[in-house]
């Protein structure tokens, strides 16, 4: 069980707005009462922030919007006393255009080894206002632009924000480099890396423009960016990514035998298929590799039987534990995402059940324990970068700990989160939540705790009505009704439901058993 921390949205302890390290810190006792064994932080490192910290200007301090290496240490050490490793966030693939590197590049002439470090392209002279292709930032817009600091008027490519320029990963000096991060941060005591965009890394030879083999209009959209086929992205899951991974897993280990504690990666890789995925967690590359698949699975008992099922075949032939997600600071929260208001809060809780069923590794979003809805962020405060949608700042607001009002005790009292906080969160904070029963925090407390008494490392789909999961896990069966009238239940005990049971499992519910015997369906 993985929890995943959002540096600024965690806790606040200076009263500045923004969440920090020694916040997090303060509140690592909330991770050991739900029953997590692990926390990933996403980026703290020092940057400009104008990508939430997906902007690195340099890998190997911390920002001092979040606190210094010293308070990075401390975090690192109550951690560990209280049992939990700790997994940082490492973003490859571009820096932010603050990094030294790239300020040198700009300082230098075309062709020059601090230019080689990055991607950049001459303008064509008959039409230098065309970029060197046709590929389109994930952001929105061409992936190419002209930094107003350069004299030479060179393109650049960036396949996120205009403010995070993509790195040559055919140059040798990028790969070293990064060796020395890894080498800086597993010598301070981390316990592993969640890779960003891990499937970016390398662009095609040539960087050829993307063909849509249906003749349909290209947009920066996932599906088109990511998920329509190889051989129409030549920006992602180019094979020389493999090889970087295999370098970084050597690395791993050497500190693994060293110290005898287990380090770890896992991929924010996003090929097309379960098959896709399974290449990123063979034996000498990643250990672990995020299942988007379950997160972008619309709510129906036929998407949920199909992820699980390709899920678990695709790693079965290599032997790789699956991972589960559902929510996560890039995406809308699930509650929102099934529906929203009660409807989408039962359908969430009953999909996390599912997930916390399955082998594997589940991952958490701070927040979701509290069943937090998406919050709706005036344009007045948004702060992401991204200009082709709403954006991503309605899953990223500071989470409520406790009181009535803003700042719910993730901050001073009087402080301003540096996102708004929703008027009507009262009744979702950690405090409200605790002891109740039935309220969705003590749900997620009691599903980590019996989630660990399930045994089996694979699972059988079982015969159910069209509209049901039932799945079973050596001797627990676990049945989500996402139909719209209750279904009969197996004969057995009930180790946890999502809502009250009677003789039937309702609709929107999700119950675990323990079954005597099978009843016909």
């Amino acid at each position: 069980m993985v929890y995943q921390i959002y540096p600024r949205s965690f806790a606040d302890s200076d009263g500045d707005g923004m969440g920090d390290l020694s916040g997090i810190t303060s509140r690592l006792s909330h991770l050991v009462d739900l029953g997590v064994d692990a926390l990933w932080l996403s980026p703290f490192f020092r940057s400009p922030q104008k990508d939430g910290g997906y902007d690195v200007a340099d890998y190997c301090d911390v920002d001092p919007l979040f606190g210094t290496l010293a308070d990075c240490d401390a975090l690192m050490a109550r951690a560990h006393e209280l049992g939990l490793k700790v997994i940082v966030d490492l973003v490859p693939n571009h820096t932010s255009d603050e990094h030294a590197w790239f300020r040198a590049a700009l300082a230098s002439a075309p062709g020059s080894p601090e230019r080689a470090r990055y991607i950049f392209r001459e303008p064509d002279a008959a039409a230098p206002g065309v970029p060197p292709n046709n590929w389109l930032s994930v952001f929105g817009g061409s992936a190419w632009a002209k930094h107003p600091d350069d004299p030479h008027g060179e393109w650049y490519f960036h396949l996120f924000d205009a403010s995070q320029p993509d790195l040559d990963w055919r140059n040798p000096e990028v790969a070293d480099m990064f060796d020395d991060v890894l080498r800086f941060w597993l010598e301070r005591g981390v316990d592993g890396f969640r890779v960003d965009v891990a499937h970016g890394l390398f662009k095609a030879d040539g960087m050829p423009d993307q063909v849509m083999s249906d003749g349909g209009e290209l947009t920066s959209e996932p599906s088109d960016m990511v998920r329509r086929g190889l051989t129409e992205a030549p920006m992602w899951d180019q094979p020389e990514v493999h090889e970087v991974y295999r370098r970084w897993r050597k690395i791993l280990e050497s500190y693994t035998a060293e110290s005898g504690v287990e380090r770890m990666m896992v991929a924010e890789a996003m090929p097309l298929t379960a098959a896709g995925m399974a290449r990123y967690v063979r034996a000498d590359e990643f250990q672990q590799a995020f299942n988007f698949a379950f997160q972008w699975a619309d709510w129906g008992a036929p998407q949920f039987r199909r992820v699980i099922s390709e899920t678990m075949e695709a790693l079965r032939t290599i032997g790789s534990p699956p991972t589960w997600v559902l929510d996560n600071h890039d995406q809308p929260r699930h509650v929102t995402r099934y529906g929203g208001g009660p409807l989408g809060l039962a359908r969430a809780r009953a999909a996390t059940l599912l997930m916390l069923a399955l082998p594997g590794s589940a991952y958490l979003y701070q927040g979701e324990e509290l069943g937090l809805p998406e919050a709706e962020v005036a344009p007045e405060f948004r702060q992401d970068p991204r200009t082709d949608r709403v954006g991503r700042d309605g899953c990223r607001v500071p989470i409520p700990w406790s009181g009535s009002a803003s700042p719910y005790g993730f901050g001073p009292e009087g402080s301003t989160p540096w996102l708004p906080q929703p008027e009507d969160w009262a009744p979702l904070t950690v405090e409200a939540e605790s002891g109740v029963e039935g309220s969705t925090l003590e749900l997620y407390r009691s599903a980590l705790a019996a989630r660990r008494s399930l045994s089996g490392d694979d699972v059988e789909l079982l015969d159910a009505p069209y509209e049901v999961v039932a799945v079973r896990r050596g001797e627990v069966e676990i049945w989500l009704n996402a139909g719209a009238e209750p279904v009969p239940l197996p004969e057995g005990s009930v180790i946890l439901s999502s809502e009250p049971l009677a003789d039937v499992l309702p609709p929107d519910a999700c119950a675990w058993l323990r079954v005597q015997s099978r009843a016909s369906l």
